[in-house]
Order: C-alpha cells, then structure tokens, then sequence
C-alpha cells in the first residue's frame, strides 16, 4: 500500500557520480515529512548516553537483537514490483564525492556500520543494526522505521536511542551518538506502510567516557571501551573452579546470566578465576547427557551450563571459551547467546546440581561425538569426527548480610566529546530509483537461529552477504513495491542492516540503496534465504533531505 506524498520544490544532486549511477533532479522535502525529537536538550542527550555508559555498560551488553515485525512471509514478483517515480540520483559518500577507480578481491568491512540502542515497549534494552550516511554536518545515521518509531505499542519514538559504530560487547570505539531528531516518510508514521518502513536520524556529536569518584578522586585513565588492555584467561589447566570463597558466609546458586554479571561477562566455560565472593561447581556428564552439537548451552532455568571440550591422546586441547565460551562472542548474559533473547526457552531442560557449593572436578573420560560443521558459524562449530569431554556446571555466589560489607564508593560519569559521527567514521552514500537486478552488499549483526534451530550467527560480529536484487511483496505488512535479495542473514539482529550499491572495498564506502526490514524462508525449507528492504525512490531522497541539512551539535 503506497499513498503518494507530494514534495515541494526541486533540487539537483551534487558530486561526481560512479559509472552506471545517472545524476538527475528530483524531488525535495518539505514540511510533510515526519519528525520527531528524540533528546530535545543537550542536558537531557547527555542523560540518555550516561544511561547506557552507567555500570560499566551494564544495559549496553544486556540487550537483545529487537523482535518486532522481523520475520515476514515474503514472495517473488515477476510482474509490477516497485517502479521509479523520477530518474535515477545519487549522493555521494563522504570521502568519495571524487570519482576514484579502485577494484580490490577482499571485502574490507565498513567502518560506517553499527548498533542502534534503545528501550522497547517491553521497557527492555534492544538493538538494531545501522549506518551512517553522508549529509551536510555528518551527523546522519540510516536504519529500518520499526527501530526507530515504536509500532509495537504505538508510542511515537522508542527510548534513550544511540548509535554506536564498531560496538562490541560493551566497546564503544569511537563514542555514543545520542539521536537527536527522526524523520521517515508520511506513510509510514500513519499506516505503518511497510514500502516506506526506512527512517533517518541525526545524532549529536560522539562521546566517551571518563570515570570520576564523587570525592573528585580520579579513578585513573579514561575508561577505555576499546579493549586494549582484554587478556583472555588460560584456561586449560582445571585449579580455579571453585572461584574465592574464604569466609563462612551463606552462599546461594545464581543463574548463568548473573553469575556471567558478576565476573564482568567473563568467559565461563574456563576456569576463572571468579569474582570475590562467587564460584563455580562442574561436573562430568556422559555424552547421552549432552544436547545436540553446540559447544555450548544453557538450561531452560537458566541455572546450569553446559559444555564440551576437545581432546586429543587423552589431554584436552582448545580449552573452551578461547573462540566459543559464552561471554567471549556467544555469551549467555549478553542476551546474544543460542535463541537470541528467547535463549531460555529453547534450551533443553537438563538436571541441575543439588547444590551450589563448589566440588572437585571428576577425572573426565574421553568420549566420541560425529559433529557437523556449520557455514558461516561463530560459535566454531568442529569438522569431521573428534573427541570430547562433556561438562555442566552451576554456579553459586555470597549472599549479602546487610550492615557488614563495606559499601561501594559512588561513581559518577563523566563525558568528554567525541567529534562527529562522519569525520570519525564516514558516511555512506544514497542511490535511489535505480534499477531492479543490480548487485548489492548487505552490511548487519544477524542474531538467532533458522527456523530448522541451526544457529549460524551470534549477533556479536558484522557480517555481509552479496545478491542481486529481485522484486518482492509481503502483503502482512502492507509492502507491495518491496526488494528482495538472496541471504541467509538470521534473526533479529540483521534488521536495519544497510544495502550497500557499487561498495568499494578499498575505500569501504558505497551508496546506501537499502535497508533490511524483514527477512524470509521463501522456498519454505525451514532457512532463511531472503532479506528484504524498502525500494528507495524520489520520496526516500525527499525524507533524507529533509534530514541531511541539519545540524545538532554537541553534547559537552
């Protein structure tokens, strides 16, 4: 359902154009488009950043890929599809307003690409993947509507909303973008027309943190979201499982996900050493006992994990969590972990131990598993036949007697700025009316399984696929003049993903001429094969001018 939003005005692209992209006139915004603010203050954007840097990026690492309107029943068209309403246009990207022949082999991942940050309706931190685009003040990030606009409890906008570039696992390389003002087109904010289900947001300039003692003590250096100093544990010798427990305090088991929190989203299938005040207790389980051909898992309560480890003449080898240990890149806690944020759910429910207190770990005995290997895993899934040793372990941590721990001195942070979203990472460019069957990039964090329950990606890393674009309809969400392409992008994660036109992988910019909306099991084999995105015509140029010339500015 597409209802025709008439723009005002004429306006010519500028820049010299890469071959094949035809740089014509077309049609400008007016005052019809729809914004909104998101922070209407820089008091209160710097009040939405401090929410998310708070508690070492607590809420940062506990949200979940979004799951609103993500999978759709998508088909191919032969006949009607979308259609240009104008000629074909382009704005360059940032770096790139120059022609510049490059060809290169490799496919060098964009530094423009990111997670949006927000609370849902269910008053909960979720993500979706983003990019940034050119505009007048490199300020301007590109994303799907429903990650923007709250379609799930009509409010207007969803809260405390940020891009972060490069975020990984609490790092925030190059700052926190508090979004300042949204746009997207009439037809969506009204009919929730999913043609137009595209949104532009402009961002405030970065910024880091430095963390301060309320008695104006510095703590140290400014706190570093880079990761330099991260130094995975050797984990693979068994002496610290039992973690530090020297007093006769009560102790109580906690679940993995807080027991993940308080070790700081430390990889859990080593051997620590834990946090003071917690630990751990393993066990050896039969490999009958074992579910499936995942490293690892963790029960339907939440209580127990399980694992494996390879071995080889009788030692273990590859200790787990080097590459596949939760809290690593697939970590429970981090809401990423198997099943996304329904992780509990899916999990089987195994036995869990009688007791928290920590025992000694049995000597293990070698078993035999057949372990198929999986395309485009991130947990490392094994090749061939190996050897492995099955484990569950439980974990347990003080209870807190109140009038006798000492208390925690109060933290405050303090922000410093970043610079500007497009001099710290560029900004892609906008191609729109072009043709249907060019071949595209697609840029996002995919999240979550298959419908078959195969998990192919975690949703911590930026992944890309590459298709030919092809007409499509999803009459569920209104979407008519829909593109598709090939992809097996899973799960919520990848909404929002950017598709990229012409990308150059030496220069890592290309011209935006998509956004992920949806994704499809198109010939109903229980994977995932099609994502698809809003046909980007005149009235998607007409929206991003209505946001490209604003300016936001600073937040400190």
């Amino acid at each position: 359902m597409k209802h025709t939003l008439a723009f005002g005005g004429v306006i010519a692209t500028a820049g010299l154009l890469a071959a094949g992209l035809a740089a014509t006139p077309a049609q400008a915004a007016g005052d019809s488009v729809p914004s909104v603010i998101l922070a209407n203050t820089n008091e209160a954007a710097r009040q939405v950043a401090t929410f998310w840097y708070a508690e070492n990026a607590a809420q940062l690492i506990a949200a979940t890929p979004y799951g609103v309107e993500t999978k759709v029943s998508a088909k191919h068209v032969s006949g009607g599809g979308p259609s240009a309403d104008t000629k074909p246009g382009v704005v360059p990207a940032i770096g790139d307003e120059k022609k510049a022949a490059s060809k290169s082999k490799n496919v060098n991942l964009p530094k423009t690409t990111g997670k949006v940050f927000f609370i849902g309706a269910d008053k909960r931190p979720h993500w979706c993947s983003a990019t940034s685009v050119q505009s007048q003040y490199r300020n301007l990030v590109a994303t799907a509507g429903h990650c923007v606009y709250d379609t799930e409890s009509n409010k207007a906008t969803l809260d405390k909303w940020v891009f972060i570039p490069g975020y990984y696992q609490g790092k925030t390389p190059w700052g926190i973008y508090v979004g300042k003002q949204a746009f997207t087109h009439y037809d969506f904010d009204v009919y929730e027309d999913g043609d137009r289900d595209y949104a532009f947001v402009t961002v405030y300039n970065g910024v880091m943190p430095t963390v301060v003692r309320h008695d104006g003590r510095n703590r140290g250096k400014d706190h570093d979201h880079r990761g330099k100093n991260d130094k995975r544990h050797d984990d693979r010798e068994w002496k610290n499982d039992r973690g530090r427990h020297d007093d006769h305090s009560k102790v109580r088991q906690v679940s993995v996900r807080e027991f993940q929190r308080l070790n700081g989203n430390r990889d859990l299938t080593g051997n620590g050493p834990w946090a003071n005040g917690t630990g751990a207790s393993t066990q050896e389980i039969s490999e009958k006992h074992y579910q499936g051909n995942r490293d690892w898992y963790v029960s339907r309560d939440g209580k127990t994990l399980y694992f494996k480890k390879k071995v080889r003449d009788g030692r273990d080898h590859d200790g787990p969590g080097r590459h596949d240990g939760p809290g690593r890149h697939d970590g429970p806690g981090r809401h990423d972990g198997p099943g996304g944020h329904d992780w509990k759910k899916r999990d089987a429910t195994p036995t869990a131990l009688s007791s928290p207190t920590p025992t000694p770990t049995p000597t293990p005995t070698p078993t035999r598993s057949a372990v198929s290997s999986q395309f485009h895993g991130d947990q490392g899934q094994d090749k061939g036949k190996d050897r492995y040793k099955y484990y569950k372990r439980t974990f347990w941590a003080k209870s807190k007697h109140h009038g006798h721990s000492k208390p925690k001195p109060r933290v405050t942070v303090v922000l410093k700025d970043a610079g500007r979203l497009g001099d710290n990472v560029g900004g892609q460019g906008l191609a729109y009316n072009q043709k249907i069957g060019a071949n595209v990039f697609v840029f996002g964090y995919p999240s979550g399984s298959h419908p078959d329950g195969n998990y192919a990606y975690t949703g911590h890393t930026l992944k890309w696929s590459y298709g030919k674009t092809f007409a499509a309809q999803v009459p569920a969400i209104k979407g008519e003049e829909l593109v598709g392409v090939k992809s097996s992008f899973t799960g919520e994660g990848s909404i929002g993903s950017s598709w990229l036109l012409q990308y150059k992988s030496a220069k890592r910019v290309g011209y935006l001429n998509g956004v992920t909306i949806g994704i499809a099991d198109t010939d109903k084999n229980h994977r995932i094969d099609t994502s698809i995105s809003p046909y980007f015509d005149g009235e998607t140029y007409g929206v991003y001018k209505a946001a490209a010339a604003l300016w936001s500015g600073k937040i400190v």
